[in-house]
């Protein structure tokens, strides 16, 4: 990893441990800066508040440039995040990128698009198309019976697979 890489990444971790979020938890592994790990609690009035999401962040030797690979480690229904494998749609994980997001922005990001799905671009089909059909009821018990499966404190650590 570069020096600038480096130093990007050593500002960021002190930032996130300044100004601490209510909303989630953000660091880095211990031994490798490149890889963090971020533990999302969505607030109320969220469908998904109560969830403990656990999402794993793989920085590029090429950041701020590139955006980093984003995949939640925990199950999650979104039409946005892809039910096995946990890959993210956003677009400013693709086309969108810009060097002035950071890693605790994408998080407060990653937090607005659980309650904003953008459902004409899903990777779970199953839950963009209760949106796209109009039934909010049956999208709701879905998430708020999901989230209670798999993402409540005892079993947040579900992994995807």
């Amino acid at each position: 990893m570069s020096m600038t890489v480096q130093k990007r990444l050593m500002r960021e971790l002190a930032e996130v441990e300044r100004n601490a979020a209510a909303e989630f938890d953000l660091g880095s592994s211990e031994d490798n800066l490149l890889v963090w790990t971020a533990v999302l609690r969505p607030p109320a009035p969220s469908l998904y508040q109560g969830g403990v999401f656990h999402v794993s962040i793989r920085v590029p030797n090429t950041y701020p440039m590139t955006p980093p690979a984003v995949k939640f480690s925990t199950r999650i229904c979104h039409p946005n995040i892809h039910w096995k494998s946990g890959d993210v749609c956003l677009d400013i994980l693709k086309t969108a990128w810009s060097p002035a997001w950071t890693l605790r922005t994408l998080c407060l990001a990653l937090l607005v698009l659980l309650d904003n799905p953008e459902v004409d671009s899903p990777l779970n089909c199953d839950a963009g198309n209760l949106l796209r059909c109009g039934d909010k009821r049956g999208y709701k018990s879905l998430v708020t019976m999901l989230t209670a499966l798999h993402a409540t404190p005892a079993s947040a650590s579900s992994s995807p697979n």
